[in-house]
């Protein structure tokens, strides 16, 4: 910062009395019109259609999970207007197809907020995506709701990720597939940071439980071919196996896996419930295949929700309802609920209302923003499918808080800002 007459070569500026009550009555003058201005526009945000952004993959490799999360926005600002609307207004979604492909989020994300002037961002599937337009949103400070399952750690203050991370999912996880099965894990991975920073995760939780990593593998997302990565994991015969591994070209690995008789149990944070490979491929490929959600349309009945067949009467040929629609429907009603309680769509009052603990009955039970991280207090439920690929519950976790980000990183976005991805150390 350079301050007038401090600096070598600065202008040093004489004013006389006669030219200071003029600059005076300018400045006045001034602060009056932006005043005028300022409560113009503020006058402005609240009227007219409250604009939800939408960005996500209707195309592309991701397309199997980014549909799921499409149709669950609409079903989200469907019922809300349904309902009268957020703030007596009506919602309208603006909504984006990035096609699977980062660079495009990036453009995507600046036009939404930019040149749509979207009041909140509902935005990404993949950790890279969400990394790919995270500084966007932070330098224009745009409420940005990451409502997925991810590798955990973000403590942004723009940023709500509304899904599981591994303090929900890996943390109970482990203990209950080590009693099952044993203490020897093996690990494959996509290779980019929701895989590596998730397996860190594992190994973590592994190691404290008594348990150890045998073998891990990092594949990356163009890759469909698994025929060396089968024999690896043959060769060590491991108790377990760690499957984090995502989009349409990997999920080949059932399968193969399946063609090559490999009949290890499998742990995942993700599998069945985001890319349904239970209902994609053949039994027993996903036999023995365990993983920890908040939410698949398998349970709906045990959880007493129709939430299903509320998106299949919007969308009668919707080929699955899993734990990403179920977080993306959530988050926008979140906002909606922040929104009115706010009185205002102003960004700021809306964040600020967000943290005071509000909480949306979900389709996977009731979901609260954490004031300190800003991710959510949720049900999560483990299940696995059988050799018919049927979803068997085995267990629920009630209220799992997300507390290794305030507890162990200091994270408390409540009192102190920040845009720091943790990792698990």
């Amino acid at each position: 910062m350079v301050s007038i007459g401090s600096e070598p070569g600065a202008v040093e500026r004489t004013v006389s009395r006669r030219g200071f009550v003029r600059d005076s009555a300018l400045t006045a003058g001034a602060l009056a019109l932006a005043s005028q201005i300022d409560v113009r526009y503020a006058l402005a945000q609240d009227e007219g259609p409250i604009k939800i952004g939408w960005l996500g993959d209707r195309t592309g490799d991701f397309s199997v999970v980014g549909v799921q999360k499409f149709n669950a926005a609409n079903l989200a600002v469907n019922e809300l207007n349904e309902a009268g609307g957020v703030l007596g207004r009506e919602l309208v979604l603006v909504a984006e197809d990035a096609q699977s492909d980062n660079r495009r989020y990036q453009e995507m994300a600046r036009k939404l907020i930019l040149q749509d002037q979207v009041d909140v961002l509902h935005a990404c599937f993949t950790s890279a995506s969400r990394e790919a337009i995270r500084p966007i949103v932070d330098q224009n400070k745009m409420l940005f709701f990451y409502n997925n399952q991810y590798e955990g750690g973000v403590c942004d203050s723009w940023v709500f990720p509304t899904g599981a991370v591994p303090d929900h999912q890996v943390v109970p996880f482990v203990p209950a597939v080590m009693e099952l099965f044993g203490p020897r894990f093996y690990t494959i991975a996509a290779d980019y940071n929701f895989g590596q920073l998730t397996a860190d995760w594992f190994k973590t939780t592994i190691e404290a439980q008594g348990g150890e990593i045998i073998g891990e593998e990092f594949i990356p997302l163009d890759v469909s071919q698994f025929s060396t990565s089968i024999t690896n994991i043959q060769n060590a015969a491991p108790d377990v196996l760690i499957v984090l591994l995502v989009g349409i070209k990997q999920s080949s690995f059932y399968e193969q896996k399946n063609s090559a008789g490999m009949q290890v149990p499998m742990a995942t944070t993700i599998n069945m419930g985001q890319g349904y490979e239970h209902l994609r491929f053949p039994p027993p490929a996903l036999n023995n295949m365990y993983v920890t959600v908040n939410f698949m349309e398998e349970l709906a009945g045990q959880l007493e929700t129709d939430f299903p067949d509320r998106i299949r009467a919007l969308y009668p040929d919707a080929e699955y309802v899993g734990m990403e629609a179920a977080a993306e429907y959530e988050g926008i009603n979140l906002y909606a609920l922040a929104a009115e309680l706010a009185g205002t769509t102003e960004k700021d009052a809306v964040r600020q209302a967000l943290e005071t603990n509000i909480t949306f009955e979900g389709p996977g039970g009731p979901v609260t923003i954490d004031p300190a991280t800003h991710h959510t207090v949720r049900n999560i439920y483990l299940v696995h499918a059988d050799e018919e690929h049927n979803i068997i519950l085995d267990d629920t976790f009630e209220a799992v808080r997300p507390d290794w980000l305030s507890q162990e990183m200091g994270c408390n976005l409540a009192e102190t800002p920040d845009n720091t991805q943790y990792e698990p150390q």
